[in-house]
């Protein structure tokens, strides 16, 4: 899987080397392990999915990361992208509003020895308590840029989140130092829908 990814440019060695160490197969039903790692997107609970693994690995390199860094997840899913962050060595912070996969996730990351501060809760309104972040990272489609993000971007950081409706583009927002935003499209993306936030 890995070596398809690295032959299709997709990312370079520093995330494939932690995809090669997490475990996908065990974030999905055993009716799946056989394909577990093929490039291909799979049910989860909560009628949401598993990303592809070029996805995964599209966004993990796509945030520029370094270990050590703070890292906000919106959309912690089956853990599965988190725990891929984890192995580059980030401080993850990480959201979940299905109750259903974020009990799911807490267990499995703790099984597999990875720690990350997780919570169940509205992924529009971020973690304020724990920002500012050096990077965040939307792992749904979102139909706006939520504003209570951009807010908890530390200056310098990068955001990578999916924007749309339908038909999503991925989009990089870097915040400068003047506190100004600068968005670059990078492609087209397909996620599951980021559930609306609540008050």
């Amino acid at each position: 899987m890995c070596k398809h990814l690295f032959d299709k440019g997709i990312a370079g060695e520093v995330v494939l080397e932690a995809m090669i160490k997490t475990p996908r197969h065990v974030f999905l039903e055993s009716t799946f392990h056989q394909h577990a790692y093929q490039d291909k997107a799979f049910p989860i609970a909560a009628e949401q999915t598993i990303s592809h693994p070029s996805t995964v690995a599209w966004q993990s390199e796509l945030l520029e990361l370094k270990p050590g860094m703070k890292v906000l997840e919106i959309g912690t899913g089956c853990g599965y992208q988190a725990a891929v962050l984890l192995h580059l060595g980030v401080k993850l912070f990480t959201i979940e509003r299905q109750k259903e996969l974020f009990d799911f996730s807490k267990t499995i990351l703790k099984a597999l020895g990875l720690r990350a501060e997780q919570k169940f809760g509205d992924g529009f309104k971020g973690m304020p308590i724990f920002a500012p972040f050096e990077r965040i990272i939307v792992t749904c489609g979102a139909p706006y840029v939520p504003k209570a993000l951009l807010s908890q971007l530390t200056v310098g950081g990068i955001m990578i989140i999916p924007v749309g409706e339908g038909i999503q583009k991925m989009v990089r927002i870097k915040k400068m130092q003047d506190g100004q935003f600068v968005q670059k499209v990078l492609g087209d993306a397909a996620f599951v829908p980021m559930l609306k936030d609540r008050e």
